[in-house]
């Protein structure tokens, strides 16, 4: 029928879609008709929104999740201010809850552990299918604690506040009073992760906004001019440094690494 990114809808949600259809410009049709299609979907139903490819043997579906799974897990039980993201953000050093510029949002994983950590996060997100799924998975986020009394996961998503922007644009927007603390970038690069879980999602990213989503190296020299105490960029742990330009130090994992710019000593 198609094989350009649509929309599918189960029964009941059709309102829904039929919003997301006017926001998004694509086009709607009933998940029955999925199997005539190709390409991607974003699938409308009881358990959210999710990225979907079609056809055979496709893999299952990429939502955004915040309140159950890996999210709630890490939360519990992920090492809290241990954690190297959260020394390379600076929130180990003791008092400090800083306010933090999340660039390249996504689905918004790494800037959700920030904030369960302590600190405001700003996340931008230029992808508009990015983004539906991002503010999708917060809205479901909050139901679920606002039923639970879930007042620890509440705390944590009244710190976090998402933007649809491009993030040069963003940042080049900002008056000196907003200049945020840390701005925290996460260039998108191929998936080397073993889990299926990972490269699934990469894989369907890759398809949906390419490679280059933004360009990143410009990113970092406006970012290391907006920021107050420093810039910190994730990589592949053996990628080459964003443009060729050596950090101050390096937190580095198995698999990733923190690069950390400082700009001045952290209060």
């Amino acid at each position: 029928m198609t094989n350009s990114l649509s929309i599918l809808y189960r029964p009941g949600f059709e309102s829904r879609a039929g919003l997301l259809s006017d926001t998004l410009g694509l086009q709607c049709f009933a998940i029955t008709a999925s199997a005539s299609m190709s390409g991607m979907a974003l699938v409308v139903d009881e358990a959210g929104l999710a990225l979907q490819q079609l056809g055979p043997k496709a893999p299952g579906p990429v939502r955004c999740d915040f309140s159950s799974g890996t999210a709630r897990h890490r939360r519990l039980y992920g090492g809290g201010k241990g954690q190297d993201i959260a020394k390379a953000i600076g929130l180990s050093h003791k008092g400090f809850k800083p306010r933090v510029l999340d660039l390249t949002a996504g689905l918004g994983r790494d800037g959700f552990v920030l904030a369960s950590l302590g600190a405001q996060v700003t996340m931008v997100e230029r992808h508009p299918i990015v983004f539906a799924l991002l503010t999708d998975g917060l809205s479901r986020a909050r139901e679920s604690a606002e039923y639970e009394a879930d007042g620890e996961l509440l705390g944590i998503l009244d710190r976090i506040h998402a933007v649809h922007s491009e993030s040069s644009e963003f940042l080049q927007n900002l008056t000196a009073d907003q200049s945020p603390d840390v701005i925290y970038l996460d260039p998108m690069f191929p998936p080397r992760d073993k889990s299926g879980k990972v490269k699934k999602e990469m894989q369907l990213f890759h398809q949906l906004v390419g490679m280059a989503a933004e360009d990143s190296d410009r990113l970092l020299s406006l970012s290391l001019q907006q920021a107050n105490y420093r810039v910190v960029v994730k990589r592949p742990a053996h990628a080459p440094f964003l443009n060729g330009r050596e950090p101050g130090y390096s937190l580095k994992g198995k698999s990733t690494r923190f690069d950390i710019y400082p700009l001045k000593k952290l209060p």
